[in-house]
């Protein structure tokens, strides 16, 4: 990011985004290849060790601090990848949708929890540092319980592959398959899509509210080096809750629309993100004049767009053969971030540092700059709305491909229990 806006980058997400980024192909290639349960454990005892390091690195060594936020975004990414896969591989059709979605659930959930233990620990302690000493010792316990109670499925083991696979490709010939699979790369660009709007929301949304309070003159302009959160914890708040609705009301759409039509879980993800775009619009109408107006529309638009979280993920595993799902939701998951939420915050900044220029002083063109910058977002949203309509074109076809190989890949028992 550029200029004024440029300077309120977050320097350590930046970092982890990147670390995680990178590191998500790697652990793909080894969920497809190795244990799963092993691998899964390890990063989280590896994300949590390295959290609590991090609480006391001294200011002084603010660069160690940093580092460690890219530490944390490897352990990330390890779990992230492979999680969805293990549920792939023990559930099936509606019930995979919804162990998925209570997956997926822990998300908005555990950003919430997270964040008001931490303050709380915060608050008691009297010193930021212990806000980083709570989520460790739940991540540890974690992952000891994985370790014990979750169950290594053989992969396939819930599309009736028995036994050992019969074939084992390699890296190159997976990612050639991915390539070739329309329904998973349209899928794709159209979470990246979701992630670029999220990844500049939370940037700049709060900012955004607070101008146009300025604006209303219901605030001061804020001049100090730090300033009221309120609009932050709001912002926090809303997208927690909506992150929990748009999962639940996402899994239990796509089971009534799948009586319908066996196109249903693209097609809800499009219309979704389509009518998440026409709320996403209405925020910078209303927000001039109304600020909890523009907190209304950020809340149903929000919702639309989280709607699609767990049937993205249900759509890959219905498309792509189990042996290599690992690398398709991490290559997925590289995609969303390259594309998305590690470039638009930068993006919308620099925008808006463009269009202040003229009336670098005035606070109504302060506010309506970072608004003209952002209704990129709606504009992005609905480019991955067009890509789920893609996707739903290619989504049957895709679909029957994938069957055929995981036929390949049955013993001959397994095929004749699953005509009957």
């Amino acid at each position: 990011m550029g200029g004024k806006e440029g300077n309120a980058g977050n320097e350590r997400e930046n970092v982890f985004i990147c670390s995680f980024m990178v590191a998500a192909p790697i652990f793909g290639y080894l969920g497809d290849r190795f244990n799963r349960k092993v691998i899964l454990s390890c990063g989280i005892f590896f994300w949590s060790i390295v959290t609590l390091s991090s609480s006391f690195i001294s200011k002084e060594y603010y660069w160690l601090f940093v580092l460690s936020r890219g530490l944390v975004g490897i352990g990330e990414s390890s779990y992230s990848s492979i999680s969805p896969t293990i549920i792939g591989d023990l559930f099936t059709n509606n019930s995979r949708t919804m162990m998925l979605s209570v997956f997926y659930l822990a998300i908005p959930l555990g950003s919430g929890l997270g964040y008001i233990l931490g303050a709380s620990a915060k608050v008691a302690a009297g010193d930021w540092h212990w806000a980083l000493r709570v989520s460790p010792f739940l991540g540890i316990t974690a992952g000891i319980l994985i370790l014990l109670f979750v169950p290594e499925p053989k992969r396939g083991s819930a599309d009736h592959i028995g036994g050992r696979n019969r074939t084992r490709t390699s890296w190159v010939c997976d990612m050639k398959a991915l390539a070739k699979n329309r329904s998973y790369v349209f899928s794709s660009l159209a979470s990246s899509a979701v992630s670029f709007a999220t990844g500049a929301f939370g940037m700049w949304i709060p900012l955004y509210l607070a101008r146009a309070q300025v604006v209303q003159k219901t605030a001061e302009a804020c001049t100090k080096e730090i300033c009221s959160s309120t609009d932050s914890l709001i912002f926090g708040a809303i997208t927690c809750v909506t992150g929990l609705l748009g999962v639940v009301i996402g899994a239990a759409t796509t089971r009534l629309a799948r009586q319908k039509t066996e196109r249903a879980d693209p097609l809800v993800c499009a219309v979704s993100m389509l009518g998440s775009a026409i709320f996403i619009c209405l925020i910078f109408v209303v927000a001039k004049k109304s600020i909890v107006g523009a907190y209304v529309c950020i809340f149903i638009g929000e919702t639309l767009l989280f709607l699609n979280w767990a049937i993205t993920a249900d759509i890959l595993m219905f498309v792509v053969i189990p042996t290599r799902r690992a690398t398709a939701v991490a290559f997925q998951s590289f995609t969303s971030h390259l594309l998305g939420d590690a470039g638009s915050p930068y993006l919308i900044g620099l925008v808006s540092d463009a269009l202040q220029q003229r009336y670098a002083t005035s606070a109504l063109w302060q506010f309506l700059s970072l608004g003209y910058a952002l209704m990129l977002c709606p504009f992005i949203i609905v480019l991955g709305g067009m890509f789920f309509l893609a996707t739903a074109l290619f989504f049957l076809d895709d679909r029957e491909k994938a069957d055929k190989q995981l036929n390949q890949l049955r013993p001959p028992s397994a095929i004749k229990v699953t005509s009957q």
